[in-house]
C-alpha cells in the first residue's frame, strides 16, 4: 500500500470525528497528494485515533511501513496549555476478515498492538515552511488473513503525509547452475529462510539438498549444494545457463568441464552429444571411454611357438605374442580345454573340474598351468588371441592349437572313511571314491589296526574285538597302483550286543570287507524329491499334479503393484469356499502369449507347488481355465528383500538381521534336500512379510533359458543369462549349477542384507567382477558386520565348491550365534585400505595408473595433494 499515488479519498476511519482530518494537498513535486491533519493542541486531554483500510497479508510474515509527516515546534504555538506534543503512536491491529466498525475493536492499546512512539527529527515554526520527516518502522511475525494500522496523536500538531505498507523479499536468482525462487523474509529482522533450489535446465545434482537462505534485508546468503552441466551440455552466461555442445564436439560426463572436439576417428553431427560416433571401419572396445579414439577392428593374428610339457595329469603352457596386435595395445589370451574321444573323434569342453591357473580367460601373461586332467586322455588347447574390439568382428579370433596326450597317473586319496554300524565283531564301513580317480576303480584296500597294538592289513574286516576302538584307513587301486589313504579314523566294535549301530544316513559308497563292487546310496529313505516339470511329456500334466486349479470367481484382483517377466503382478483376495478371506499375490500371464510363454509361466506354479515349508513362498493355485490365466500365493506385505532393507536403513537389530539369514537358510536347506537347485538366489527374490519372516521366492528358471531379456543384472554366458554377480564361478564358466553354487550366492545374499540392500561390488562392471573373483577377490566386510557373519560368507565363496558349507552347517552356524549374542557384537577391525582393492596394487608403477584400473581416475588430485605419491603410503590408508 503506497497512499501516495491514491486518486480518491482513503476514508480512513478516524476517532473521534473532531480529531484527524483529511485534506488535500500536493508534495514536492506539486502532484496532488491525500493528507490527514490534526492540531487539537489547545485542548487538553487529546486521544485521536485514524486507523486504516484492511490491508491482505498474503504470505508476509513481517511487514514494514514508511511514514512521511511534519510536526509543528510546540514552542512556536503561543498561549498553549502544557499538552502539546510533538510526538505520535504506531499501532496495528490483525484480523482474519475486514470487519473493523467505529467502535470496534475498542479504541485503546489491547486490542491494538503498539509498534513505536513515533518523534520526528526536524519540527518547524509557524515562519518556516513543513520540514517532511521519513520514519520507517516494522511489524511481525504474522499470522493472520491480514491487519489495520492505526495512528494515534495525544495533542500533537501535524500532518500525516503519506503511509507506505512493503516488505522485503530475496528476488530469484541463479546460483551454482540452481534456480532459488523469490523469498519473502522471515518473521523477524534477523531470520533466515531457507529456499530450497532446482537445478538450470540440462543441470544435475552433484551434492544435495539445494538451497539459499534469504536474510532480513532481502539478500541472498550461504549457497549449499549444487548442480553441474550434464554430459553433452557445458556452462554459458556466466555460469548460469547449461548449453548444449555444438555439432563435432561432445562432452562424455557430467560437470564443469567444458565440450571437446570429437577423438580421433570419430564424430558427431547433432548437438549436445556425449559420445563421438566412430567412423566406418573404426571401432571402441567396452571399456574404453568415450573420450579415447577409435581404432581400427583388426583381429589380432594367432600366437606363436606354442610349448606345451606334460607331467602326469598336468601341463605346462607357454608361447610367444602375436606378430600383429590389430593396432591396439590391449591385447588377452583366451585358453579354451577340449577334451577329445578317439573313438568318436569328437572333442568337448572340459569340465570345471581341470583347473587353469591363473585363469582361462583374459589373460595378460603368456604361461598357464593346468591340472586335474584324467589320466591316459587326449586334449586339445586353443590359445585365442583379442583384444578390446575383437568381439566387434563378424570372424572368430585367430588362434593357435596344441593337442597332448596325459599320462597315467594313481588316483587320489579316499575321502574320510565313515562307520555305518558296527556289532560286537564286526564294522559296516562307508566312503566316498577318490575325488580324482584318474581311470577305472579295480579294488579298495582296507587297512586297520587296534588303537593300542602295532599295523597289520587284511581285505576283511571280521574276528574283531568286542568293545574295542581300531583305526582304519582305505584307498583305491587303479592299472596305474595304488592312491593315498584316507586319513585315519577311529572306530570301536560293541561290547556284547550282537545289534548293529545305526550311524547317521549319509549318502556315501557302502565297502564292505569281501569282495565285491560298491554300491551308491544318492538319498535318505522316504525324503520328498523334486521333480522337473519340464520331463514330463505334457507339461500341463504337471501343472495339474501340483498346483491346484482355482475358480476365478473366487479371486478379486484390487491393485496392480508391478511388472513381472510375463504380465503384471496385482494385490488381490482370494476367498475359496469353507476358508476365510486372505489377501493374496497374483501374478497374471499377458494376451497374446505363445503356447511356449504359457508353459513357462505355469513351470514356476508346478515347481512351487511341490514345496511345503515355512521360508518359501506359499503357492495358493493356479487359474488355467479363464482367462487371463493366474498363479496365485500369499501376500507378503513388505516386498522384496533388498528394497525393504533400503528404505529401512540401519533400523534393525544385527539379531533381526541374523534372523532373517537364518529364515533364508532354512529355506534353502529344505529346497537342498529335495535335490532343488534355485540358480537365482539374491535379496531381490526373497520376499518379506508383515513380521519380517523372509520366504524364498522366483523359480521361473525359463530366464536362463531365453536370451532376449533386457534386464541388465542378467548377462549372457555360455549361451543364457546369469545374474553375475550373484553367481559362482563355476556357474559362470561352466553353467554348473549346483547347491554348492547356492550356497555362494547365499552368500552374497548375507552381504546384501548387512549392507541394508547395497548393490554387490557396487559399480563394478559385470566383467570386472567376473576378473576379481577369478583373482580372489571377495567383497569386504559391511560396515559393523560382525566378524562371525562375515566369515560365514568367505567360507561360502570359495573357489573349490566340495569345500563351501553345506546349507543344514549355515542353519546350525547360525542357531549358534543366535543363541551366543555376544559372538555378534565382535567386528572386523579395521584393514588397510588396499586390502580390499583390486587388482593388485603392487601390479603397476604409479599410483595414479592403480586409480585408473579400479575407476578412481577422478581422485588423482587428492592423492597427489594429500602427499599420497607411493604405494608405501597408500597402504596405510584406512577407512578412517
Amino acid at each position: 500500500m503506497d497512499t501516495k499515488w491514491a486518486t480518491t479519498e482513503l476514508a480512513w476511519t478516524a476517532h473521534p470525528e473532531t480529531g484527524w482530518e483529511e485534506v488535500s494537498g500536493y508534495d514536492d513535486a506539486m502532484n496532488p497528494i491525500r493528507t490527514y491533519q490534526v492540531c487539537n493542541v489547545r485542548e487538553m486531554n487529546q486521544n485521536n485515533w485514524l486507523r486504516s483500510n484492511f490491508i491482505p497479508r498474503k504470505d508476509v510474515l513481517r511487514v514494514y511501513v514508511e511514514m512521511k509527516f511534519t510536526v509543528r515546534d510546540c514552542n512556536s504555538i503561543p498561549n498553549i496549555p502544557g499538552s502539546c506534543k510533538e510526538t505520535f503512536n504506531l499501532f496495528y491491529y490483525e484480523s482474519d476478515s475486514d470487519s473493523a466498525t467505529a467502535t470496534s475493536p475498542f479504541w485503546m492499546e489491547n486490542p491494538y498492538v503498539k509498534v513505536d512512539t513515533i518523534a520526528p527529527d526536524e519540527s518547524f515554526s509557524m515562519l518556516e515552511s513543513g520540514r517532511v520527516n521519513t520514519k520507517v518502522r516494522s511489524f511481525g511475525p504474522l499470522s493472520k488473513a491480514g491487519f489495520y494500522l492505526a495512528f494515534q496523536d495525544l495533542g500533537a500538531c501535524m500532518s500525516l503525509i503519506s503511509v507506505r505498507v512493503f516488505y522485503k523479499k530475496c528476488s530469484t536468482t541463479i546460483a551454482n547452475f540452481a534456480v532459488f525462487p523469490e523469498t519473502a523474509t522471515g518473521a523477524e529482522a534477523t531470520s533466515l529462510v531457507i529456499a530450497p533450489g532446482v537445478c538450470v535446465p540440462n543441470a544435475l545434482e552433484v551434492s544435495v539438498p539445494l538451497k539459499l537462505y534469504c536474510n532480513g534485508d532481502g539478500e541472498w546468503m550461504v549457497p549449499v549444494g549444487a548442480c553441474t552441466c550434464a554430459a553433452g551440455f557445458e556452462p554459458a552466461v556466466k555460469d548460469t545457463q547449461c548449453q548444449a555442445c555444438s555439432p563435432g564436439t561432445f562432452k562424455s560426463r557430467q560437470g564443469e568441464d567444458f565440450c571437446s572436439s570429437c577423438p580421433p576417428n570419430s564424430r558427431t553431427s547433432s548437438g549436445a552429444s556425449n559420445i563421438c560416433s566412430c567412423r566406418s571401419g573404426y571401432y571402441r572396445a567396452d571399456n574404453d571411454s568415450p573420450d579415447s579414439a577409435c581404432t581400427s577392428k583388426r583381429v589380432p593374428s594367432a600366437p606363436r611357438s606354442v610349448i606345451s610339457s606334460v607331467n602326469e595329469t598336468s601341463l605346462l603352457l607357454e608361447w610367444s605374442e602375436p606378430r600383429d596386435s590389430g593396432g591396439r595395445d590391449d591385447l588377452l589370451y583366451n585358453i579354451i580345454c577340449k577334451k577329445c574321444l578317439p573313438e568318436h573323434g569328437a572333442c568337448t569342453r572340459c569340465d570345471d573340474n581341470v583347473d587353469i591357473s591363473p585363469r582361462h580367460l583374459g589373460l595378460t601373461q603368456r604361461r598357464v598351468a593346468v591340472r586335474n586332467l584324467q589320466a591316459h586322455t587326449q586334449y586339445s588347447f586353443e590359445i585365442q588371441a583379442v583384444n578390446g574390439v575383437s568381439n566387434k568382428s563378424p570372424y572368430p579370433p585367430h588362434f593357435s592349437a596344441v593337442n597332448i596326450t596325459t599320462n597315467q597317473a594313481a588316483p587320489s586319496a579316499v575321502p574320510t572313511v565313515h562307520l555305518m554300524g558296527a556289532t560286537a565283531s564286526t564294522m559296516s564301513l562307508s566312503w566316498l571314491p577318490p575325488e580324482k580317480p584318474n581311470g577305472i576303480i579295480l579294488d579298495y584296500e582296507i587297512k586297520y589296526r587296534e588303537k593300542v597294538s602295532d599295523n597289520r592289513s587284511s581285505a576283511r574286516i571280521e574276528g574283531l574285538k568286542a568293545g574295542t576302538p581300531y583305526i582304519v584307513q582305505v584307498r583305491a587301486r587303479t592299472v596305474a597302483g595304488y592312491g593315498r589313504y584316507s586319513s585315519p579314523a577311529d572306530f570301536s566294535t560293541n561290547l556284547q550286543s550282537e545289534f548293529p549301530i545305526n550311524a547317521l544316513p549319509l549318502p556315501l559308497i557302502v565297502g564292505s570287507a569281501t569282495a565285491g563292487p560298491p554300491k551308491t546310496s544318492h538319498l535318505t529313505p522316504g525324503m520328498k524329491v523334486y521333480i522337473d516339470p519340464f520331463t514330463y511329456e505334457d507339461p500341463n500334466e504337471a501343472v495339474r499334479e501340483f498346483a491346484k486349479e482355482i475358480d476365478i470367481s473366487c479371486v478379486k484382483i484390487e491393485e496392480v503393484i508391478g511388472a513381472g517377466e510375463f504380465g503384471e503382478v496385482c494385490r488381490g483376495r482370494l476367498k475359496q469356499p469353507g476358508r476365510r478371506e486372505i489377501i493374496v499375490a497374483i501374478k497374471t500371464l499377458k494376451a497374446g502369449y505363445t503356447e511356449r510363454q504359457r508353459r513357462d509361466f505355469l513351470s514356476e506354479a508346478s515347481i512351487m507347488g511341490q514345496f511345503d515349508h515355512p521360508n518359501i513362498i506359499r503357492l495358493e493355485g493356479v487359474v488355467t481355465k479363464s482367462r487371463p490365466v493366474m498363479i496365485v500365493t500369499e501376500f507378503m506385505e513388505n516386498g522384496a528383500l533388498d528394497s525393504f532393507l533400503r528404505m529401512n536403513d540401519g533400523q534393525f537389530t544385527v539379531i533381526q538381521l541374523v534372523g532373517m539369514l537364518r529364515g533364508i537358510a532354512a529355506g534353502m536347506k529344505y529346497l537342498s534336500d529335495m535335490n532343488y537347485v534355485h540358480r537365482d538366489l539374491a535379496a531381490r527374490n526373497i520376499l518379506v512379510n508383515s513380521n519380517l519372516v523372509c520366504k524364498v521366492s522366483d523359480f521361473g528358471l525359463s530366464r536362463f533359458l531365453e536370451d532376449n531379456t533386457t534386464d541388465p543384472t542378467y548377462t549372457s554366458s555360455l549361451g543364457g543369462k546369469i545374474p553375475i554377480r550373484w553367481t559362482a564361478p563355476e556357474a559362470i564358466s561352466y553353467r554348473k549349477f549346483t547347491s554348492a553354487s547356492d550356497v555362494w550366492s547365499y552368500g552374497i545374499v548375507m552381504w546384501e542384507v548387512m549392507s541394508y540392500g547395497e548393490r554387490p561390488y557396487w559399480d563394478m562392471s559385470n566383467q570386472d567382477v567376473i576378473n576379481a573373483v577369478e583373482q580372489d577377490y571377495r567383497l569386504p566386510p559391511p560396515m559393523d558386520c560382525p566378524t562371525a557373519l562375515h566369515q560365514l560368507m568367505l567360507d561360502c565363496w570359495v573357489k573349490e565348491r566340495n569345500l563351501r558349507p553345506k546349507f543344514s552347517q549355515i542353519v546350525n552356524t547360525l542357531d549358534k550365534l543366535i543363541r551366543n549374542a555376544a559372538s555378534l557384537k565382535v567386528v572386523t577391525s579395521t584393514q588397510p585400505l588396499l586390502d580390499h582393492c583390486i587388482p593388485d596394487f603392487t601390479t603397476f608403477t604409479t599410483v595414479g595408473d592403480w586409480l585408473d584400473a579400479i575407476k578412481m581416475s577422478r581422485y588423482r588430485d587428492n592423492f597427489i595433494n594429500a602427499g599420497f605419491t607411493s604405494f608405501d603410503l597408500v597402504a596405510q590408508i584406512t577407512a578412517e
